[in-house]
């Protein structure tokens, strides 16, 4: 049995604790939050997807800590699962490597690159197993792109493009743009990490964006540039007005078909090829973050890292974004 501990009760603390309760051979035992009502879970935050979180973890079977240190030191725990504001990650992520743990952390890695780069140092030297949720990377519909990109299915690709735009959360994590990095950094990241996950690195990026509901970049639109490919651009922000909801999408178009993935239509992932139509695809049952924790989960039973993400891999998002951030600043194009 894999005994986890989870760091940091809010919205991504509680998902993990509940996807952890459809991962056989795993159980929590413990929790730390420094809210005693989170970590009694008398209180949650609310997520921004149908399904993402149900309430229905009992709280009362698990330790309770004030202090992540101490969830950290408990012999009993396998596994530290970091849910903790983004600026906290790099002191608790390296201080379970160091205990021996495996590492589960929340994305964005880190606050900066550079700490990024700490932290993937920090795993490299680890006993442990390290993982990073880049839950997009298992997302049901986006594994399939993955696939038909790999294998060039349907011929090489001539666009893609990314959208992920929401009303904006509120909170005082998400509100402290020097803390959250806004939605740049917080939200963008995914569809950053997924376009390197599709096509590499960038060899530049230009982008456009503004500031809204924090002092950093709320809504970006940026062109990422590729030798081999004419068009990759992503937009994300958290600027709308509420009761906007949540819109997450892709369109890539290929040689000889056009995917669609919209997150709010049904069903979600439609391919259109001129000699069949609009055709269905049928996804595979669950959210990313489940079978994100269950590869993790299944690394840890099989001794091995896993081969989907790594720390640098994370490291290497928050260096475009940050490239990003450069691009809008200066209003030029940043080489990577």
């Amino acid at each position: 049995m894999i005994k986890v501990g989870v760091v940091g009760i809010g919205m991504m603390g509680a998902v993990h604790l509940e996807a952890y309760g459809k991962c056989p051979d795993v159980e929590v035992v413990a929790v730390a939050d420094m809210d005693p009502d989170r970590r009694s879970g008398k209180s949650s935050a609310q997520g921004n997807i149908e399904g993402q979180k149900q309430g229905g973890f009992d709280f009362s079977t698990v330790r309770q800590y004030a202090d992540a240190s101490e969830l950290i030191a408990a012999p009993d725990v396998d596994v530290v699962d970091i849910c903790l504001p983004t600026p906290a990650h790099l002191k608790f992520g390296k201080q379970a490597l160091r205990a021996g743990k495996h590492v589960f952390i929340e994305k964005p890695l880190s606050r900066t690159y550079s700490e990024a780069l700490e932290l993937a140092d920090a795993a490299d030297e680890a006993e442990g197993l390290a993982f990073c949720a880049m839950c997009m990377r298992f997302w049901p519909g986006w594994d399939w792109l993955k696939n038909v990109v790999e294998e060039k299915t349907y011929g090489a690709v001539l666009s893609a493009t990314f959208r992920r735009i929401t009303q904006f959360p509120g909170g005082p994590f998400y509100s402290d743009g020097k803390a959250s990095g806004g939605a740049l950094l917080d939200l963008h990241i995914h569809d950053v990490d997924f376009i390197r996950y599709l096509f590499g690195t960038p060899k530049s990026v230009s982008s456009h964006g503004y500031s809204k509901p924090t002092t950093h970049c709320d809504h970006v639109l940026t062109n990422y540039h590729y030798d081999d490919i004419p068009i990759v651009t992503a937009e994300g922000g958290w600027s709308m007005v509420p009761g906007f909801g949540f819109e997450m999408e892709y369109i890539v178009n290929f040689d000889n078909a056009t995917a669609v993935y919209r997150l709010s239509d049904a069903p979600s992932l439609t391919l259109v090829t001129e000699e069949g139509g609009k055709t269905t695809i049928p996804l595979a049952e669950g959210l990313g973050y489940e079978i994100e924790l269950k590869h993790f989960v299944d690394c840890i039973q099989r001794g091995v890292p896993s081969d989907r993400i790594t720390f640098r891999d994370a490291a290497e998002a928050i260096r475009i974004v940050e490239a990003e951030q450069e691009s809008m600043s200066k209003k030029s194009v940043v080489s990577l």
